[in-house]
């Protein structure tokens, strides 16, 4: 890893359509500079320029515009630099390669792991509630389809998860057949929402889904948790609770 210090800036100057065996020249020492252990490495693209043919190259001129300039930058040791020089000299063929004596005030870090505490409802086990809506898709709350507000609301709420499904047949109160085919432009299929969390949290958020749903049908039933575990973001694999490969009855809420 880079260390603060006194370094070497290596600049490659390429052209976009320059290709090192059939393979773009700049893709090639990316992955050459990767696999060497690099500690990072940029691409540029130029808008303009010219090289040692004096041709001009341009983003406006369309038959030339796959030899415009490109560079690529990385910063590394002098011990580095001068362990890759001799094959980079080879990707680059009749491109250029340019270094500078530079100094790293602070090397850049990798991004540490959150290690953040899952609240405590996505640790559900044994008994809990599964809460289904029924709705139309056509059903609307204050100008936006009803089954996304009622989503965004149980994530505002803190609800574990939810899914939506959509309805391929199926009819309700006023005994319409609703069917989903092609071509059909028809917009009222029957939605279902299916969440499932603790009996508490599901009663308290009950007197906003009946402020929400003027007409549908809501089920509450109860279920036993047999696993519900997910993986935090930001923890490395290893640091992760395990996830579950499946889910339980209509359990395929996200967290």
């Amino acid at each position: 890893m880079l260390n603060a210090g006194k370094a070497l800036k290596v600049s490659i100057y390429t052209s976009e359509g320059s290709t090192h065996h059939g393979v773009a020249t700049y893709s090639s020492i990316l992955d050459f500079l990767f696999y060497r252990g690099v500690s990072g490495a940029t691409v540029t693209k130029g808008i303009a320029g010219f090289g040692a043919d004096h041709h001009i190259h341009t983003s406006r001129s369309v038959e030339i515009s796959d030899r415009l300039p490109l560079k690529i930058e990385f910063i590394e040791s002098r011990e580095k630099v001068n362990e890759l020089l001799g094959k980079l000299e080879e990707l680059v063929g009749t491109g250029m390669i340019e270094v500078q004596e530079t100094m790293v005030a602070k090397p850049a870090q990798k991004t540490k792991p959150k290690n953040d505490i899952p609240p405590a409802h996505l640790k559900i086990e044994g008994k809990a509630k599964m809460m289904r809506i029924y709705i139309g898709e056509a059903d609307r709350w204050r100008d936006k389809p009803l089954h996304t507000a009622l989503v965004e609301a149980m994530r505002a709420n803190d609800i574990a998860g939810v899914t939506v499904y959509r309805g391929i047949l199926g009819y309700g109160a006023h005994r319409r057949l609703h069917k989903d085919r092609a071509l059909h432009l028809s917009h009222d299929c029957s939605i279902m929402l299916s969440a499932i969390d603790t009996e508490e949290k599901l009663q308290a958020f009950m007197p906003l889904v009946e402020q929400m749903v003027e007409e549908g049908l809501v089920v509450l039933s109860n279920v036993d948790i047999i696993k519900f575990a997910y993986r935090a973001e930001g923890l490395d694999q290893t640091e992760a609770v395990p996830s579950s490969p499946h889910t339980p009855a209509q359990g395929e809420q996200m967290p």
